[in-house]
């Protein structure tokens, strides 16, 4: 990667992650439009498909039959001045494509609230951007407090997302998420629980949603790439169990997940 690539300077630059199983890509399709939405939201253009793809197979062949692995690919704005300007010098967008093996994920883990915000009026909201440091300032706290997430308020003090995960809660037996006017990035799983769980005849739906809904949920679910969908036993201080609705949504989830790899 060249020293002035403007991902790397500034943070110019989306990118998407997604699991792999049995060597091959979940969902591959979805995070293409998704990643399509975060190019746009940067002002640019619209990314090769066919050349991600091209990658993503390499990638794949070079590590073949991975059993579980995360796969990862980032799409920048090219060379660039070493400032946030890229007018004057054109775009000419990179692709980079790489994966790794991963662990199988608990079926449950603890979450830490941290005290920053996300701005879900901010310029970058719901972008999938390189420019990760909240995120990883965040996460860092969270493995201090025994966390495997953090999860963040909104400007309003609503619940918004996690650094890498989208978040339910379960009250009177409604799974409920906050809405992508939070501030939350659109999730693939999460838009994938929603649909499956819904078709299912599941009560799932968004809604707003108080940070103190941490405090009184019946039960809490993280949702992602990585993780699925997986139950929250601990949200700092507070202790859950695992219940029965997040359990019917994982069971449903990981049905579907089954026979389609690319939904």
């Amino acid at each position: 990667m060249p020293a002035l690539d403007h991902g790397l300077v500034v943070g110019d630059g989306v990118f998407e992650s997604t699991k792999v199983m049995d060597g091959h890509a979940f969902a591959l399709t979805r995070h293409l439009a998704r990643m399509d939405r975060s190019l746009a939201g940067l002002g640019l253009p619209p990314a090769d498909h066919d050349q991600i793809r091209e990658g993503v197979g390499a990638v794949l062949a070079a590590t073949p039959g991975m059993p579980l692995g995360k796969l990862r690919w980032w799409v920048t704005g090219g060379l660039g001045p070493l400032g946030s300007d890229r007018e004057a010098h054109g775009i000419r967008l990179r692709y980079h494509v790489a994966a790794a093996p991963i662990a199988r994920r608990p079926d449950s883990t603890a979450v830490h609230v941290v005290p920053w915000t996300r701005n879900e009026r901010a310029a970058t909201a719901g972008l999938k951007t390189t420019s990760y440091a909240d995120n990883v300032i965040a996460l860092a706290a969270a493995h201090r407090a025994g966390a495997s997430e953090a999860l963040f308020a909104n400007t309003r003090g609503e619940l918004a997302e996690g650094t890498g995960s989208n978040v339910f809660v379960v009250i009177d037996g409604v799974a409920l998420t906050p809405p992508l006017a939070s501030g939350a990035l659109a999730g693939v799983t999460r838009g994938l629980v929603v649909e499956w769980a819904a078709a299912a005849g599941l009560p799932i739906r968004e809604a707003d949603l108080p940070m103190s809904v941490l405090a009184e949920a019946d039960e809490v679910f993280l949702t992602s790439s990585t993780r699925d969908v997986q139950a929250v036993h601990a949200v700092d201080d507070r202790r859950l169990d695992p219940g029965p609705v997040t359990a019917a949504i994982a069971a449903v989830f990981a049905d579907r997940a089954a026979q389609l790899v690319d939904p």
